[in-house]
């Protein structure tokens, strides 16, 4: 299954939003303080969802392109979140219309020579129900077991797992991978203690990526990491109202939500403090580095440009559904691979590359972290537009390290990812760019992070054919045969046990499952998951190209 679609078969209709109350004569009540928030009970899985519970202010007017703040006005009445899904506006770069085309048909659907040519984008289509810019909302599901001995007497509460969702930071919203219930049931299995499981929003495309020197002038970068670190400290605060252990915290993450999670982890460089969690999970982190002004004040420039504007505080006057068109024009004309709106390198939140950081010790050394990738990643942003070297300097090379030297653009042609033997043989090229984009993009971050933590570290490859980014979201929140496609129930199962025995004890070894050994006493080995067996192997990602990837000598 490819990684597009992937998305599609994970989006929850719309059924599936509406929880009854089915038997209950009364539904609890949480009071935040700002608001008193009232659950809705889902009988089959015997939990309590808190939908749409806000954790940041509106980021509107002068908190536009700003860093988020916690909610500061009383909601009167009860909240109960309703049953549609609140969503940050989003959009969707028009080369993943090209590249599900090219995954599904091959060559055929693509004209080589002529390139990708972006379309010009001139109207904002109709936007999905539920869009906002006031979007900074979590959901809570809290086992219904769980819920009732909040405020008992010895009781510490339950772990808790918080989703960071995916997207390349342009799309996404909090329920695209469908919910937690899966996860929930897993956590119970074997007289299982439970998790309580949390999904946030976070600002995407513009709203929450700009950066640059100029745009920080009156703007702060990395905003949309701002909104989940401060959902994060929200559970920190509020969690225990639910049953939850604030001390007993795991985030987990796909592909751009993996990549924040490793943005987290290395916040500040370290300087400011642990990391408002305990433990991470971080599937396909995967992201275009931005680690140069240069770069982040060209897209800036575009987009005051593009809003038709000269100053930020002008861009926070235009009304949202012109900021919406904007948005949705730049990231759909962005070139093929790209998503243009990226973690940036911003002096503050984030002082370097993360990879940089964690080799130089820049980061939380207390969390313990599950890190798993796919064996073939880079196909989903791979370009089959590569007709020769001159195609795969351009369309690879320059599109993804703008600021490489020739040295280092030398060594990355001849030697790390050399050329086919007949530089026109497309399918020999698209496997080299395609070996080079899963490695400096998505792979070797995890390597990254296994080496930094060792023994406190456990690392997993998806290898089930093609083993295509994301076609791992439906086994980690399957929940029946109708919760999406699986080739295989039981290696769906046993992953959600892997990563809910993990969250519950740090450990994701436990009954019934195959052991798993951590990176450093099992010296640098990997769990592999595939359709057939689950067994460990060497890291074939401890290979020079990942020590080099990680110094960032490419800028």
């Amino acid at each position: 299954m490819s990684f597009f679609k992937a998305l599609s078969w994970l989006l929850p209709s719309s059924s599936l939003l509406v929880l009854a109350a089915a038997g209950k004569t009364s539904l609890p009540l949480v009071d935040l303080g700002y608001e008193v928030h009232q659950a809705s009970y889902n009988e089959t899985g015997q939990y309590y969802n808190f939908t749409n519970i806000r954790y940041g202010a509106p980021p509107l007017g002068a908190l536009r392109f700003s860093a988020p703040v916690a909610p500061f006005t009383v909601e009167p009445g009860i909240q109960d979140g309703g049953s549609t899904s609140v969503k940050c506006v989003s959009a969707t770069p028009n080369w993943v219309l090209v590249g599900e085309e090219f995954l599904i048909e091959g060559l055929g659907a693509v004209d080589v020579d002529a390139g990708y040519q972006p379309p010009n984008l001139t109207t904002l289509p109709p936007p999905d129900e539920g869009i906002s810019e006031d979007c900074l909302f979590l959901d809570v599901l809290t086992p219904e077991a769980v819920f009732d001995k909040a405020g008992e007497k010895g009781f510490a509460g339950a772990p808790v797992l918080v989703w960071i969702h995916g997207g390349g930071q342009v799309l996404g919203y909090k329920t695209i991978y469908g919910g937690g219930a899966g996860l929930l049931a897993a956590s119970q299995v074997n007289g299982g203690e439970g998790i309580i499981y949390v999904a946030i929003n976070y600002r995407l495309g513009l709203f929450g990526w700009l950066s640059g020197p100029t745009f920080q002038e009156t703007g702060t970068a990395n905003a949309g990491m701002l909104d989940q670190r401060l959902a994060l400290e929200w559970i920190q605060n509020h969690i225990a109202l639910f049953g939850g252990d604030p001390n007993r915290v795991t985030v987990m993450g796909e592909s751009a939500g993996g990549a924040s999670i490793m943005h987290q982890i290395t916040a500040y460089g370290g300087t400011q403090g642990p990391a408002p969690f305990q433990q991470a999970i971080l599937q396909s982190a995967a992201w275009l580095p931005m680690p140069i002004a240069s770069t982040q004040e060209e897209i800036y420039e575009k987009f005051l440009q593009t809003a038709g504007v000269s100053t930020l505080n002008e861009a926070r006057e235009l009304s949202s559904e012109a900021l919406q068109l904007v948005n949705y024009k730049m990231v759909g004309e962005s070139p093929y691979g790209d998503f243009l709106f990226n973690p940036a390198v911003d002096g503050s939140f984030s002082p370097a590359l993360p990879g940089e950081l964690l080799l130089s010790g820049g980061y939380d050394h207390n969390v313990k972290v599950l890190i798993g990738h796919n064996v073939n990643e880079g196909f989903a942003l791979t370009t089959p537009y590569l007709s020769n070297n001159t195609a795969f300097t351009e369309n690879i090379l320059n599109l993804f390290f703008p600021a490489a030297s020739p040295s280092v653009i030398s060594l990355l042609e001849n030697t790390f990812y050399p050329a086919p033997s007949d530089p026109t043989d497309v399918l020999g090229q698209i496997n080299r760019a395609r070996n080079l984009v899963t490695e400096s993009l998505f792979t070797c971050n995890a390597n990254y992070l296994a080496r930094a933590f060792e023994d406190a570290a456990y690392m997993y490859v998806f290898s089930v054919p093609p083993s295509w980014h994301a076609q791992d979201l439906t086994y980690t929140f399957f929940n029946g045969p109708d919760a999406g496609p699986v080739e295989n129930a039981t290696l769906a199962l046993t992953m959600q046990a892997y990563f809910t025995n993990f969250a519950q004890t740090g450990n994701p070894n436990g009954a019934g499952v195959p052991a798993f050994p951590d990176y450093g006493t099992s010296g640098a080995y990997t769990q592999d998951l595939n359709l057939t067996f689950i067994d460990q192997i060497p890291d074939y990602l401890q290979n020079e190209r990942c020590v080099w990837w990680q110094k960032g000598l490419y800028y």
